[in-house]
Parts: structure tokens; sequence; C-alpha cells
């Protein structure tokens, strides 16, 4: 049976926009059936053309504005807005933070959670130009080698030279690669005949050291004219400390291949957080926005109240930003990650730093977690970093078992989050504090976050 909805394709229906959704698009009801819009912000009255209709909501796009928003931001570049680099840069900046706050504040409302606080999120003083890593596609564009962002759900490479969002230097090094493909007819990959030579132009900077780093992902081992190519990237990017040509000869999806090799420089480039350094490789994961990442561990640090006596367990530990940061408040510190290449760099790191009381472990973090229970380990605290899709139950039980004192959950996906609370209240273990969101992301949807439960009854 075919469903009856109130609204038709190509028809335009006139409205006021209720909420936005948290991927960014304005929310208009017709007859309490949703219509997704989006550059459409709360509070704007809009005429809507719909251009998708399916059972349950539409999808249309704003043909005039009769009312706009105090929020609106009139400059907003609308090619950032159709990607995923930038969906909230027409909304003023202290909005953003007051929307980061209410996705968590509205579900733990739906969640029956109300009575738990969310603090206004911590902002960034320059929204701004905060990435220190760039990865961005080539492609053949009207027969010239451009480089910039796919269009949100699409394979349609959109030309740009400036982010918005990364560093200006990032910026630059790319147009310079850019240029230099240009001049020495260096063709990029091309997905349907598999023919072609560059993938992706990879580039990162250290915040506090200015060490850069470029990679170029290619399809074969075989660069044609490589030594040009070096000598003109050398020349171009002055703070360049590593070149990197990454083999990535699989049709897929996945940005990095398993094969490096160093064409200029070191293998790597050093950057420091929280005062520790840091070694970064082409495939170590870091940090994108180092000031505010130095704002959540701090804030996460704090919030586990350690005097130097705990042994705290960091699960998800990465490359062991957290843990080596917690080590100098803590007497032991236990890190586990799936990713064996994080986990030898995170040992790197220890050793190059001094740090002696941190021990890191390979291997799932539920099954980690299940296996130092058996062997009788009693942590005075869990960190946990997740990634969006939150925790495992049965990293959950195992900790109940454990009977950590508190957990300092770090978490990059308020759904999850919230899940994850009620998991661990069949545990005894329940928000003894406000939560603290911190813009990790601005200009985008993302919101992290600090949440402290404690043991309170089992």
């Amino acid at each position: 049976m075919k469903v009856q909805v109130p609204v038709h394709k190509n028809n335009d229906y006139q409205g006021t926009v209720a909420d936005l959704t948290y991927q960014g698009n304005g929310v208009v009801k017709v007859d309490d059936f949703p219509i997704f819009v989006p550059n459409a912000l709360p509070g704007e009255q809009v005429t809507v053309k719909v251009t998708k209709v399916t059972s349950h909501f539409a999808w249309g796009r704003v043909m005039e504005w009769q009312i706009k928003s105090a929020d609106r931001v009139e400059t907003a570049d609308q090619k950032l807005l159709q990607s995923g680099i930038a969906p909230l840069a027409n909304l003023k900046y202290d909005a953003q933070l007051k929307f980061k706050q209410r996705q968590i504040q509205e579900l733990l409302a739906k969640a029956h959670l109300n009575d738990i606080e969310v603090l206004p999120t911590m902002g960034m003083a320059d929204p701004y130009h905060y990435r220190n890593k760039a990865q961005v596609p080539v492609k053949l564009v009207r027969g010239q080698v451009e480089t910039g962002f796919y269009r949100r759900g699409s394979h349609k490479l959109v030309p740009t030279e400036d982010f918005v969002i990364q560093d200006p230097q990032l910026d630059k090094a790319i147009v310079v690669v850019r240029d230099l493909l240009r001049k020495f007819h260096i063709a990029p990959y091309n997905e349907q005949t598999g023919e072609g030579v560059i993938r992706t132009i990879m580039v990162r900077r250290g915040y506090y050291s200015h060490e850069m780093m470029v990679v170029l992902v290619t399809k074969k081992r075989k660069l044609p004219m490589k030594e040009e190519l070096v000598k003109g990237i050398v020349a171009g990017v002055p703070e360049l400390k590593s070149l990197v040509q990454n083999v990535n000869s699989q049709r897929t999806n996945r940005l990095l291949g398993n094969e490096d090799h160093v064409l200029w420089g070191e293998s790597a480039i050093h950057d420091t957080l929280l005062g520790i350094d840091f070694t970064i490789s082409p495939r170590s994961f870091y940090q994108v926005n180092p000031q505010q990442t130095e704002r959540l561990y701090s804030t996460a640090i704090k919030a586990a109240e350690l005097d130097g006596s705990q042994t705290v367990i960091d699960a998800y530990c990465g490359i062991g930003t957290i843990s080596l940061a917690v080590a100098q408040h803590a007497k032991e510190v236990y890190g586990v990650e799936v990713v064996a290449e994080a986990v030898n760099d995170a040992k790197h790191n220890a050793k190059a730093n001094g740090i002696r009381n941190v021990h890191f472990v390979a291997a799932k973090a539920e099954d980690q977690m299940a296996k130092w229970q058996e062997q009788g380990m009693q942590p005075d605290v869990l960190i946990v970093d997740p990634p969006r899709k939150g925790l495992d139950e049965q990293l959950i039980e195992a900790t109940g078992q454990m009977g950590p004192k508190k957990v300092v959950y770090v978490s990059c996906n308020p759904a999850t989050l919230v899940r994850d609370i009620q998991r661990w209240g069949e545990q005894g273990y329940h928000v003894v504090k406000p939560i603290q969101p911190v813009d990790m992301f601005p200009q985008t949807t993302h919101v992290e976050s600090v949440t402290v439960l404690e043991r309170t009854e089992k």
C-alpha cells in the first residue's frame, strides 16, 4: 500500500525552519511531515521546493527567504556548505556552540536523563584554519589537473584552493604540488579506467614545530618526472621536513596503501601535545586540531582527579596521546588499542619521552578488558575514547566486574554516549558531574565531550 504524504516533488511550500538536524540541515514541517533543507537556519521563514520524497521525509532547497536568521553568516562559501568540509559555515560561531550543547541535551531528554546537566561548549578564539592535516583528491576536470573536495554524497570534485578550516600553509603546499603536476603533465588516477598516477595529496604540519610532511599517494611505484617533482616541492614548501610516496595499487576507497618510500628528508615529522613529543609518520593517527585536543584531554585528566597513586586504564589509546599525558599524574597506566601500528607508535613515543610507567597492548579493547579482569587487575580509573560507534557492551560489563571508582568517557558521538550512559547505569555507574562539550571541529556538526561516571551501587 502506497503511503500518502502531504508534499510532492517539484512543488513549493512555505514554512518556518523549526530545527537543525545533526547533519546541519534545516527542518521545515508540512502537516508534521519533515522536509530537510540545506542552508536553512532555525527561525527562518522560507519558500522550499521539494526535490525528493520518501515515505517518512522529503528533501528540499530554499527558493526564497521571507525572514532570515540573525545568526546567519551571509559571507559563507556556498561550495563549502555543499561539502562535508564546513556544513555549519553559514551559522554564527556562538550559535554553533549552542547547537552542539543542545544536541547532547536533546538526546539526554529523549532517554529520560534530563537530570544530567550539559555545560556550554568550549569553543575556539579563532574557529578557522585549525586542521593540521589535509588529504585532497586529485582529478582531471575539463582536461586540467585539479585538487579540491567531493560534493557531499557524490564523487564529483569541486576545485578549491581555500579550505577555510585548514592551516593556510597546508592549502599553499597543495597548490604548489598541483601546479607541479600540471607543469610536468603527471596524470591523476582515473577510477573508471584504472589509468593515471596520482590519487591523493596528503599534507601534515606540526602546530608547534611547524614541520611539514607531503605525501603523494600513487597508483604504482613508478613516478614520472620524479626528480623534477621532488626538486619543485622542496623549493616550493619552505617548512618541508618529509616528502613521502605512498603506493596504493588497490581499487579501493582506502586512502593510503601499505607501502611508503621516502623521496626526500625524514620518514616522519614531530610535534608536541601537552608538552610531550610525538613522532608522526604518514599513517599515524594524530588529532587534527591540537589546540582543542589539549583542552579536551586536560579536561579529561582533570576530571580523573589523579594524585599519583592510581592505576589507570586507557581503552582505545591510539598512539598514546592520553596515556602519556596521564602518566605524569598516575602510578601506572595501561593502554589498549586494536591497531598494531598505533601501539608501536605509542611504545616509541613513550620511550622517546622517557615515560616508563605506561604499558601498551595491541588488542580489541573489550577482549583485553575481559582478560585484565580475569587476571585480577583493579584499576582506579578507566578512560575511554572510543570511535563513533561507542563502547562494546562486553567492555562495559568487564568494567563492572573490575569495579574502578571512576570512568572518564571522551565521546565523539552524542548518540552513542547517551546509549552507553544507560548501559553504565546497569553496572551501577552514574554521571556525577555536568557533561563538558568541546568543539574540536568548528564549522562542522561534530561535537566531542567529556563525561564522568562513578560507581554508586551495584
